[in-house]
């Protein structure tokens, strides 16, 4: 029988469960599934942890039952889910604009006459730095300590900024630079897999600000990225709000076939997915071939479930990740307690449990795995090794190059001009990494050498990393080629990249050449890991050190040599690669011991992050002369009134698969560009420009670079590449090319609101939430696209933005837009969600045609976000009212 009421549901379904440290409430799935008469067993995890979630949160006596239904019937019917994680996880980058909010958010109620001290996040909140140190060295001994003091010195307003707030807002915790990389510090530290929470035990569930979030789910922990703008409103109270989920089951079987590794077989997944379509999707791996991986190599394959367009992908808890547990230094009894939770709600997994049942299935055979590397644009676009020299002569005879290139040049088309082991989807995997090292022994001892055009880096995501290499003995040969450790943190994979060996940019620009990088990351997005480099591969970290051997992607590493040894004999791939005994022995260097060193006194920084002098105040005192943090302008107390109908300009027409690198770079800030020029018009000098990424908490600066890559096409000014487009209209000089930023200036000036068009998977990558307010900055009001990548869609919600989506039967090239035609979006009666509407386009010269489009505006609080301007004035408003 149902429980009726909520004290009812509580006596029913709160029950205790006897632990190391003792008695623990719990809310039991197996009650669930028998008052709601379904098998636990059969149900996806994904759904159980969501019905524990329902469970916890009692919505009443209808709707509670209604959802838990619906969730173990595996509907597909448009019903909302409200969902409370459990935590926060932030990366520095999206965590400086989303503790700016907070912190504007305080200013605006204090202004509306509410108390700005109840603006504090409700649950735990965990704040990494780790995406703001830049390889401007690399190759020698000093680059780590000159690299670090460099980026003290260029993020000293920000980072006195986020210590201000750990000590104004609770909850907070903020682990200073040079720790590593927030997913990997979440997976070795942070993440519990079960809480205890007041004494109730629950699942360890977050949301991160990074869409790598993900790669938590290779411990059985359920976390996906959202934007920056969600984020907040959870940190804040708000639910997140959500269909009910699509889960497919990917089906691991066999084993890894000696010399893959977990990166090959993540670009083989994320390839599978990306074709089978699991774009905002869960998917959960199962099978006999996952007791096969390590929890290393389940979180590899999880990290980037963003690249194949799924909102997690989920791994269940089992004996390995209770090993894991204990090798990274949890506490006995936390190790405990996810065994006893596990077993006592029906989610522990070993090879005796029946597998779930999906919807959707895929099955993948881990022995057919072959040694690959994606690129050289999107990380869906696999490639076994042997045919990176094909798609390398492609890519140079698709610029009118001759293949293959000119020996006496001094750079060439194709030549590896970064090769970078970084990222937290390899450095957290001590097989890749020991790999890397033992390949470099190998080499060096073959006297094999790094030719001087390549920039090498190692960037481990934790000084864990660091302690087994060296302790392995494998650091002095990995130095001995270039790759000395240049920082703790996200480089390369960001844009950090730093400039070239011997200003090769130049050379690069001038020849207009087509080189590679090659780096353990898991995107390789144009412009995005440096914009003279248009190549990019993403590839395991003992690949990257043979490429850079190499010098080049113009190779079959199967068939060809990587160089000659000291004799002069060919030295093939396969003559240095380590043997299963050899990476066997270096493995034992990973230890307990070392997780425990590493992970010591987390909230202490060096001396320098020591000695940064910040107050404690409630509201943040801001200055109006800085160029790093200004006070946002997205709260507007008033409400916002619903509209009937948009009249609008074309700001942009753009393709397929533009990502949010395209519209809001992190990466560097060119002196020609608009953000380049009010930097310098505030008395910023070129060289301390810093990144688009660092430069997060300033609006000034970050609309200014909305749209300003490089290598974006905008189909109003082909064939100009890069940031810029044409305006219409009464006096315009359509003729004249100007940069967007300046387009929207002009229409901005007339009151003319704009919109953009592009194909599909718009807003791919990153969980970028500027990509959603630049774009309201630059008075963007709809986009039109063929389809979204599902964070950005719900950015674009959450700041206000209609995201409209074209019928499946109709593309942004058969609408043949110029750039010129008035834009019409016409609707009857208020909003709802999912709704068709009407676009008129209406050309300068000819017909107007009427095309129906999709509001994918997806439930009722999505709808009230919109209509309230966003989801920060809507929050905002909760704190002003009278009870």
């Amino acid at each position: 029988m149902i429980p009726k009421n909520e004290v009812e549901w509580r006596e029913r379904y709160l029950d205790t469960l006897s632990c190391a440290i003792g008695k623990r409430r719990y809310w039991s799935l197996p009650k669930l599934a028998e008052d709601f008469q379904f098998t636990l067993s059969e149900q996806p995890l994904v759904t159980r942890l969501f019905m524990e979630n329902v469970q916890r949160h009692y919505a009443g006596e209808n709707a509670t039952p209604l959802l838990i239904k619906a969730l173990c019937a595996g509907s597909d019917q448009d019903l909302p889910l409200s969902y409370y994680p459990s935590r926060v996880l932030m990366q520095d980058y999206t965590g400086v604009p989303a503790i700016a909010d907070l912190a504007a958010m305080r200013d605006a109620v204090a202004e509306a006459g509410g108390d700005p001290q109840k603006i504090n996040p409700s649950c735990p909140v965990d704040l990494v730095i780790d995406h703001s140190v830049i390889v401007d060295q690399a190759g020698d001994k000093g680059a780590l300590s000159h690299n670090r003091k460099m980026e003290m010195t260029r993020n000293q307003e920000r980072y006195q900024f986020l210590k201000w707030a750990q000590q104004s807002f609770d909850n907070l915790t903020v682990v200073p630079p040079g720790r590593g990389i927030c997913h990997q510090v979440n997976l070795e530290y942070f993440a519990q897999v079960v809480r205890d929470d007041a004494g109730t035990l629950i699942p360890d569930t977050l949301v991160g600000t990074d869409s790598h979030t993900t790669m938590i789910n290779g411990l059985g922990v359920l976390g996906w990225g959202v934007g920056g703008i969600e984020a907040e409103a959870v940190m804040l109270g708000q639910p997140l709000s959500l269909n009910l989920p699509q889960i497919v089951g990917v089906k691991l079987d066999g084993e890894l076939p000696l010399g893959t590794t977990a990166t090959d077989l993540v670009l083989t997944v994320t390839q599978r997915l990306r074709k089978h379509g699991v774009v905002g999707k869960f998917v959960e791996f199962y099978g006999p071939g996952i007791s096969k991986l390590s929890v290393a190599d389940r979180a590899t394959i999880a990290n980037m479930a963003p690249e194949y367009g799924a909102t997690c992908g989920l791994f269940p808890i089992d004996e390995r990740v209770l090993d894991y547990l204990q090798l990274t230094n949890r506490p006995d009894h936390i190790i405990e307690q996810v065994r006893a939770y596990a077993m006592a709600q029906g989610l522990w997994h070993d090879e005796t449990m029946p597998d779930p049942i999906y919807a959707e299935n895929i099955a993948i055979n881990l022995s057919d795995i072959e040694s690959s590397l994606a690129g050289p644009r999107r990380p869906q676009d696999r490639l076994v090794l042997s045919a990176i020299k094909a798609k390398t002569q492609e890519e140079i005879e698709l610029l009118g190059h001759q293949y293959p290139p000119a020996k006496e040049s001094k750079l060439s088309d194709g030549d590896v001009v970064i090769a970078a082991i970084t990222s937290c989807t390899n450095t957290s995997n001590p097989h890749v990494m020991l790999q890397a090292g033992l390949l470099a022994k190998a080499a060096v001892e073959k006297g094999l050498l790094v030719q001087p055009h390549v920039k090498t880096s190692l960037a481990p995501g934790s000084q864990v990393v660091a302690r087994y290499l060296d302790d392995a003995g494998l650091q002095p040969y990995l130095d001995q080629l270039g790759f000395q450790r240049v920082g703790f943190g996200c480089t390369t994979c960001i844009g950090n990249s730093g400039p070239l060996n011997n200003n090769l940019e130049r050379l690069i620009e001038a020849q207009q050449l087509s080189v590679s990088a090659v780096l353990s990351g898991n995107r390789n997005f144009e412009g995005r890991i440096h914009p003279s480099v248009r190549l990019n591969w993403l590839a395991s970290p003992p690949l990257v050190v043979a490429f850079a051997l190499v010098g080049h992607t113009r190779i079959d590493l199967d068939s060809e040599p990587l160089g000659q040894d000291k004799n002069g004999d060919p030295v093939f791939l396969r003559d240095i690669w380590p043997s299963e005994d050899l990476m066997a022995e270096a493995l034992k260097q990973v230890t307990r011991t070392l997780y425990k060193a590493s992970y010591q006194n987390m909230q202490i920084g060096d001396q320098a992050w020591e000695d940064l002098a910040v107050e404690k105040s409630v509201c943040y005192p801001w200055n109006e002369r800085s160029t790093y943090i200004r006070k946002p302008p997205f709260f507007d107390l008033q409400a916002r009134p619903p509209v009937s109908a948009l009249s609008a300009q074309i700001l942009a027409v753009l393709g397929d698969s533009i990502t949010t690198d395209h519209i809001s770079p992190a990466g560097q800030i060119s002196q020609e560009s608009p953000a380049g020029a009010y930097l310098i018009d505030k008395q910023v000098k070129p060289e301390a420009f810093n990144s688009y990424g660092a430069r997060r908490g300033n609006h000034e600066v970050m609309v200014r670079g909305t749209f300003a890559n490089k290598r974006i096409k905008n189909k109003m000014v082909e064939p100009h590449e890069g940031g810029f487009t044409r305006v219409f209209g009464e006096n315009a000089q359509s003729e004249t090319i100007l940069p967007i930023y300046d387009a929207s200036q002009y229409y901005q000036q007339r009151e003319i609101p704009l919109v953009i068009f592009a194909g599909k998977e718009y807003g791919s990558g990153s969980s970028r939430d500027w990509a959603a307010k630049g774009c309201l900055l630059l008075n963007v009001k709809a986009v039109i696209a063929e389809s979204y990548e599902r964070i950005h869609r719900s950015n674009l919600v959450g700041m206000g933005i209609l995201p409209l989506q074209l019928p499946a039967n109709v593309t942004v090239d058969e609408l043949q837009l110029v750039g010129d035609e008035a834009i019409i979006l016409e609707w009857e009666g208020q909003l709802t969600p999912g709704q068709p509407l009407t676009l008129i386009i209406s050309p300068s010269t000819g017909e107007p045609q009427s095309v129906s489009v999709l509001l994918r505006i997806e439930n009722q609080r999505e709808l009230d976000y919109f209509l309230a301007g966003g989801v920060l004035p809507y929050v905002a408003k909760q704190y002003t009212q009278t009870p």
